[in-house]
């Protein structure tokens, strides 16, 4: 199983306009399960008035759901606080366009009980399943309800823990999960962070730790735009935040620190249910377009890291993850590895 960061996509680019793609899609090839977030609505007939400005508008052409596919991704988390970009019926465009492009999608949908249900991809090793929620930031009229679109939202009392009503939801979908999956990804799109982006929040981490509890064989987080620590807790990797896997941003150069156009990919060998090893790889995005600084269309793209860049960032990631326990070891020039 592979897990990638974000995919925040608007363009679909030939190979010209994406120069990394053939060495990303070497790497990405022999998974099962290729898994990213899509931080993007998909534009189709029921799309609503957009519920953004232009900068943070997140829409696409179901083409650039055939640029994920290239590069093997076969599992996608719709939950995050862009997916009412174009109000309910961009949700609905969105898994219905998933769906048709033969990929497997969970956290929004037609209502609650379609939106916190497990979604599972079969292979031939075994079936993965996915269970997928978002906290902070959902626009009003963007959780799904009873009789509404929306996404899987997981809300936050005014203590600041987890609403128990949506936290049972969860959990009891990856208890289902893990009757009918050799493994289950629990998946958290966070914005409600701490002062430091970098930091895991205290209550996002004992959740973390519930989802394991219930049958989860990893987590998986995104929201924050950049990389934070990762814990092995009773022998689930938790990976609280992975960073950008492709960042179509139009926000002008700049406005993002450099650290923001830096990703991982993480390779995990499953048996019987468990995680028995986990490898991260950094990448890098580009900042500035193959036209230059005007150029948003060709922005935001993955490659793998080149070797002083990728010892910068692993060093980051083992500093992100020594509060954990530091289970992570360096292997190799670049990479990093947990084994039991």
């Amino acid at each position: 199983m592979t897990l990638l960061g974000q995919a925040l996509v608007e363009h679909a680019l030939p190979d010209a306009q994406w120069p990394g793609r053939a060495a990303l899609a070497r790497q990405l090839s022999g998974a099962d399960v290729c898994f990213t977030n899509l931080e993007t609505v998909i534009q189709g007939a029921r799309a609503g008035a957009p519920t953004r400005e232009t900068l943070t508008l997140h829409t696409a052409e179901p083409a650039v759901l055939d640029a994920l596919k290239s590069v093997n991704v076969n599992l996608l988390a719709t939950a995050n606080n862009h997916a009412f970009d174009l109000g309910s019926g961009g949700i609905l465009d969105t898994v219905e366009a998933i769906e048709r492009a033969g990929l497997v999608s969970a956290g929004s949908g037609h209502d609650l009980v379609r939106a916190a249900s497990p979604a599972f991809r079969a292979t031939p090793a075994g079936t993965v399943g996915l269970v997928a929620f978002a906290t902070g930031k959902v626009r009003e009229g963007g959780a799904a309800t009873a009789a509404r679109p929306g996404v899987n939202e997981l809300r936050r009392d005014a203590s600041g823990q987890p609403v128990e009503e949506d936290a049972a939801r969860i959990l009891s979908a990856i208890a289902e999960a893990r009757k009918r999956a050799q493994a289950v990804i629990a998946y958290q799109h966070n914005h409600d962070w701490e002062p430091d982006l970098a930091n895991v929040p205290a209550w996002q981490r004992a959740f973390a730790h519930r989802c394991a509890a219930a049958g989860a064989s990893v987590f998986v987080g995104h929201g924050a735009p950049l990389l934070q620590g990762v814990e092995i807790h009773r022998g689930v990797p938790l990976f609280f935040g992975l960073g950008n896997f492709i960042f179509q941003t139009e926000k002008p150069p700049g406005a993002y620190p450099p650290e923001d156009w830096e990703g991982a990919i993480v390779e995990c060998v499953f048996d019987g249910g468990r995680c028995r090893s986990a490898r991260l790889t950094p990448i890098v995005l580009n900042e500035i377009g193959l036209g230059g600084p005007n150029d948003m269309a060709t922005r935001g793209m993955p490659s793998l890291a080149p070797p002083d860049r990728a010892r910068i960032i692993r060093e980051r990631i083992i500093s992100r993850s020594a509060p954990f326990g530091g289970a992570l070891k360096p292997e190799g020039q670049t990479q990093l590895v947990w084994r039991p």
